[in-house]
């Protein structure tokens, strides 16, 4: 039996949406494991909910630092992402997922098979630790608070 286009665009339509895929990320998965050279990275002491150390996160994010770093590009001002791809940051269920090591890990290094480069060549680890900071303050309402949601994944 053939099937028109229409059809067959509303069938796979009712599969995304049966498989629960229609629409924001896939589901949450842990992150793979952080490789031996960045497990003992840390960020660093009272950073998380620092203001000054924020502010400065949030500047480098906005790539008004400089605008060959602009996170918001793809991540969007206010953490909704603007590509598709981009992580989602105001996920708290899967932010919680990733320990402070693998997140310094996934913007220094970057994400393979994604449109997410790495950064180590155009920040410093001192500016990393601000983004990233201020990464964390979007699955807390947009307010600083400390990491001690991380859930390691079984």
């Amino acid at each position: 039996m053939r099937r028109t286009y229409i059809e067959g665009v509303i069938m796979g339509g009712a599969l995304l949406v049966a498989a629960g895929c229609g629409g924001g990320e896939s589901p949450i998965a842990p992150p793979p494991p952080v490789p031996a050279e960045y497990a003992d990275k840390h960020m660093p002491d009272g950073w998380w909910t620092d203001p000054k150390v924020i502010e400065e996160g949030k500047a480098i994010f906005e790539g008004k630092k400089d605008v060959d770093v602009n996170c918001a590009s793809c991540h969007g001002v206010d953490g909704k992402p603007k590509k598709r791809g981009a992580r989602d940051f105001r996920v708290g269920d899967r932010m919680k997922l990733y320990s402070d090591s693998a997140w310094y890990w996934r913007v220094t290094e970057g994400v393979t098979k994604t449109k997410m480069k790495a950064w180590k060549t155009k920040l410093t680890d001192e500016e990393i630790w601000k983004v990233i900071a201020y990464e964390h303050t979007f699955s807390h309402g947009r307010t600083p608070a400390p990491h001690d949601d991380y859930t390691p994944p079984p």
